[in-house]
């Protein structure tokens, strides 16, 4: 009898796993064919429009907007949006077709592009104003943690109520080769929740919402940054090559070029004796509390490192066809050290990308540098001759909102709602509101004091503190000391004791830059020098 029952339990299991091989069995043949399907479907998709059309886009108003892409084995494209159909010829394997210009709307709407062989459907597309948003690390910088930087102020509660369903970003991703275009991404439109906003560049999302808030409109940011990049990756090799003033950093560029194999070779051959160098010093620097130098890396190859026009070509170039509002621009760190370069480079990066993306002189505004240990007050100065250069522009000051000894100051959203203050002045022509600190203008000079003028003086000059600071004065244009200052209808007199004949003035005009000059609307002066350099 028990030989009976263990042969039934064991008869019970054989069938039971012969049953379960045979479900496992048809699972995997159903899987197969799944995959073999998804894998025909894929390899079926010949319509290809560019990356930025995505789910969630955001349209720019009022100008006819392109839209284009590839679709290989069509003879046509139709796109459908807003009740209207436009169709075109594909040539060559690609399309281009132009939405007339449109009005604002935050009423969600459906985009379809379609062949004779297979369609897709866009969803939750708006219409309003399209910013970018470019320039290195203080840019790149998101609203979410980013360890070994300090946590944003107020980062986590602005996140959990960061429900704006009407300010999205497309933000680029770096590759490893930065010469990949655009095209080849996988990108998309990122709707700003609690969820989203976290990897959104914190001065890009502080000035949408700021915008969005006090204009009533879509914002789309395409954030394209990189951190510690030069302004000079920012324009196009073309520019550079046409201006003699950039004949130097063309030069350069080639020579680097010619010169990389042999920098490789020679860190590959001696890199134990570099690395050991750098131990040494680093721990002679700790004991002296000094910065402590990068670890040596590898050269990289100015080929596919985005240098001279690089980062240009592959992360500004892509989108010229795609109307924007404006630009908001923070960078500048890595340009410290050759400030008259940078007084010519940024202009003619403002020229370059405004003639490419040919929609006119758009607005430009741009962030002066704040105070810290390398940041010198000649770039800040670049920065603001720069923008009286060229016109519809302007310059946010964030002389009271930085961190002497941190580069990446945590104060973000008073830099993004000064970016949002002046696009309403100069984007959105509200001429009423003053947009910007005051501006050293002229000066004279009577007996032992100096009395300076400002423009953007708004409804007054004020001292945020008891006493003006940051003020040195000099005999000789060469030797400063600290100076009294104090604000007389609406000029600022400086004076010193021991100063008889002052020649020049000079206001936060030191790395770690300290001052307290204001107008009524709470907007801080720039830095100046009253002994200006010729060009």
């Amino acid at each position: 009898m028990n030989f009976l029952i263990k042969h039934l339990k064991f008869s019970l299991v054989i069938d039971s796993i012969i049953f379960s091989n045979k479900i496992i069995s048809m699972l995997l043949k159903k899987l197969i064919s799944l995959l073999l399907l998804f894998t025909a479907i894929i390899g079926y998709s010949q319509l290809k429009p560019f990356s930025i059309i995505s789910d969630n886009m955001v349209l720019q108003r009022n100008i006819p907007v392109p839209l284009w892409g590839t679709a290989q084995g069509s003879n046509e494209v139709e796109i459908l949006f807003a009740s209207k159909t436009k169709k075109v010829t594909v040539i060559d394997g690609k399309w281009l077709i132009k939405l007339d210009a449109m009005k604002e709307s935050s009423i969600p709407q459906d985009l379809t592009i379609k062949t004779d062989k297979e369609a897709l459907v866009f969803h939750n597309i708006v219409i309003g104003d399209v910013w970018i948003a470019g320039g290195q690390s203080n840019m790149e910088r998101q609203l979410g943690p980013r360890p070994p930087q300090k946590p944003l102020d107020n980062w986590e509660s602005e996140a959990a109520n960061a429900d704006y369903p009407l300010i999205r970003e497309f933000s680029l991703p770096h590759n490893g080769n930065r010469l990949i275009p655009v095209e080849s991404i996988n990108a998309q439109w990122a709707i700003c929740n609690p969820k989203n906003v976290v990897k959104f560049s914190a001065v890009g999302y502080y000035f949408a919402k700021t915008l969005n808030q006090q204009i009533n409109v879509p914002i789309g940011i395409i954030h394209s940054s990189w951190g510690g990049t030069p302004i000079e990756k920012w324009i196009s090799k073309e520019a550079l090559d046409n201006n003699p003033d950039f004949q130097k950093v063309v030069e350069t560029y080639n020579q680097s070029i010619a010169n990389y194999p042999n920098a490789l070779t020679f860190f590959k051959e001696h890199k134990d004796s570099i690395i050991k160098k750098w131990q040494e010093d680093s721990a002679l620097s700790a004991i002296s509390k000094k910065p402590l130098a990068k670890k040596p890396s590898p050269p990289q190859n100015p080929q596919t490192n985005g240098d001279c026009g690089g980062l240009f070509k592959t992360m500004i170039e892509p989108f010229l066809k795609y109307p924007i509002k404006g630009a908001i621009w923070y960078q500048g760190e890595a340009n410290v050290g050759n400030t008259p370069l940078y007084r010519k480079l940024m202009p003619a990066m403002i020229a370059d990308w405004r003639s490419k993306w040919g929609i006119g002189d758009f607005p430009f505004l741009c962030v002066q540098l704040a105070p810290y240990r390398s940041n010198t007050p000649e770039l800040r100065e670049a920065q603001l001759m720069s923008v009286q250069k060229v016109k519809n522009t302007a310059l946010i000051v964030t002389l009271d909102s930085g961190d002497t000894t941190d580069i990446h100051p945590t104060h973000k959203k008073v830099v993004g709602e000064r970016l949002a203050l002046a696009a309403r002045a100069i984007a959105y022509n509200e001429k009423l509101i003053e947009y910007s600190g005051p501006i050293f203008k002229s000066f004279t000079i009577k007996d032992d004091k100096v009395k300076i003028d400002f423009t953007h003086i708004g409804k007054g000059l004020t001292c945020n503190g008891s006493d003006l600071v940051g003020f040195t004065i000099s005999e000789d244009g060469k030797s400063f000391v600290k100076a009294q200052a104090f604000i007389n209808n609406n000029q600022v007199v400086v004076s010193a004791n021991g100063i008889s004949n002052p020649v020049a003035v000079r206001y936060a005009f030191i790395n770690n830059a300290n001052g307290n000059l204001f107008n009524q609307e709470g907007l801080p002066a720039s830095p100046f020098r009253t002994d200006i350099p010729k060009e």
